[in-house]
């Protein structure tokens, strides 16, 4: 019997949620208005996250543009996260978890469906980096095993992506046949192949172990 593709949404969910509840830092997180999926490559980028509302969680802003809603089981989505192909292909685990790390932390503290205004790369330049850098380390050493095993899978894996994407946000009136609300119906589970580098630690204690 073939084996099964493993639900690579099912880690994301449990790696987020540790996130939260272990880094006072990601405390204002809240994983369930989080949708990750799989996406088209965009230059070197490993993930993106779209915010979902205007300030203050709202869908329509002051001068009338609506942002498409994204509503799964019910619950409202704040956030897009997508996943590059570069997160999938030739990456190791802890380099996964940077990339989800560096997402989330672009979030806003309101967590209002908007984005941190001061941690945006055009404001914080190569300071970016040297903020979360730290936080990444600290978490690396937090991450239970199982879980970094998980994300050190090679493989195909199962991954939400896709079957209508949401546009920008838009006037009504102005577009025809525009969708304002999203949910599962334009969703799928598509096939991603993950291909898992060995970290440099791994790699050094695999040479070690052959030495002995």
């Amino acid at each position: 019997m073939a084996r099964r593709r493993p639900n690579f949404n099912k880690t994301l969910r449990t790696l987020i949620r540790d996130i939260a509840a272990k880094m006072p830092e990601f405390g204002h997180v809240k994983p369930g208005r989080i949708l990750v999926v799989a996406g088209e490559a965009r230059r070197a980028s490993r993930g993106t996250v779209k915010p979902l509302c205007f300030r203050g969680g709202k869908s329509v802003d002051r001068t009338g543009r609506r942002k498409p809603i994204i509503r799964i089981r019910g619950k409202r989505m704040l956030y897009c996260i997508t996943l590059r192909p570069l997160f999938f292909r030739s990456s190791t685990a802890q380099a996964r978890v940077e990339t989800v790390l560096h997402e989330l932390f672009h979030l806003s503290r309101r967590f209002d469906g908007t984005l941190h205004s001061g941690r945006r790369h055009a404001v914080l330049g190569k300071a970016f980096s040297r903020k979360l850098g730290p936080l990444v380390r600290r978490y690396l050493k937090l991450c239970p095993p199982e879980l970094l095993t998980e994300l050190a899978h090679t493989g195909e894996v199962r991954v939400l992506q896709w079957l209508e994407r949401p546009g920008s946000a838009y006037v009504p009136g102005t577009h025809r046949r525009v969708r304002r609300v999203y949910t599962e119906d334009q969703l799928y589970y598509g096939i991603a192949r993950m291909v898992t580098r060995k970290s440099r630690a791994a790699r050094e204690a695999q040479a070690r172990a052959k030495v002995h």
